[in-house]
């Protein structure tokens, strides 16, 4: 396994409300710090969150005594089956949360966010989000299990900021045409991204599954 094979799982941490915010941002008053700001907040999470299960189970790792094992070890096993079961615990989650439609009230003050509220929102939203913690621990735990090094985490984290980032860029590549575009990708955000999620959480756990298998 290597760092592409956890890219995908990008999209399940800005699939529905953390786009949306970013959408909202976009079009608020200070649109460039305030999408700024958000990127911030969020990169802080998704970078720390990553880091600390990388961290945790490559302690695990160690501490058992097959840190340098040769072959599959059985704590590599008991990670994996960890990993699964974290898998269909977040394809629950997304299930039961796909038909939660609308424009939370929140949002509505996103109008006039600054960057020091956008950093905070950015934060707030990907820690309190079960589907972002439970993407992040397992993300963070299969890069450790395959002993990847920690920087092959580094694309994932770029690629959920690059998808966060697609309003401001449309915001500065379109121009006014943006105010046509940017609804547009909030309502998809909204309508159709947990059957993304589910396809993707799906291939994680088929790839898991095949390590467990071997």
């Amino acid at each position: 396994m290597t760092f592409l094979t956890i890219l995908p799982m990008a999209v399940v941490m800005v699939a529905g409300t953390q786009l949306v915010a970013a959408v909202f941002l976009a079009t608020a008053d200070r649109p460039r710090a305030a999408s700024l700001g958000y990127l911030a907040g969020a990169g802080l999470v998704v970078g720390g969150g990553v880091t600390a299960s990388w961290l945790v189970t490559r302690a695990v790792k160690i501490g058992s005594g097959d840190g340098g094992h040769a072959g599959r070890s059985s704590v590599e096993t008991r990670i994996d089956q960890v990993v699964v079961v974290l898998l269909a615990v977040l394809a629950v989650v997304v299930f039961l949360r796909r038909h939660v439609g609308g424009t939370p009230r929140w949002m509505g003050r996103l109008q006039r966010a600054g960057p020091a509220y956008a950093v905070k929102l950015g934060v707030l939203l990907f820690l309190a989000m079960p589907s972002d913690d439970l993407t992040m621990v397992a993300v963070g735990a299969t890069a450790a299990r395959h002993d990847l090094p920690w920087w092959h985490l580094l694309p994932f984290v770029v690629l959920t900021l690059t998808f966060l980032a697609l309003p401001l860029l449309a915001l500065v590549l379109l121009g006014h045409r943006a105010a046509t575009v940017l609804p547009r990708l909030r309502d998809q955000a909204q309508r159709h991204a947990w059957v993304v999620s589910e396809a993707v959480i799906a291939l994680f756990v088929a790839l898991t599954l095949a390590d467990l298998l071997r």
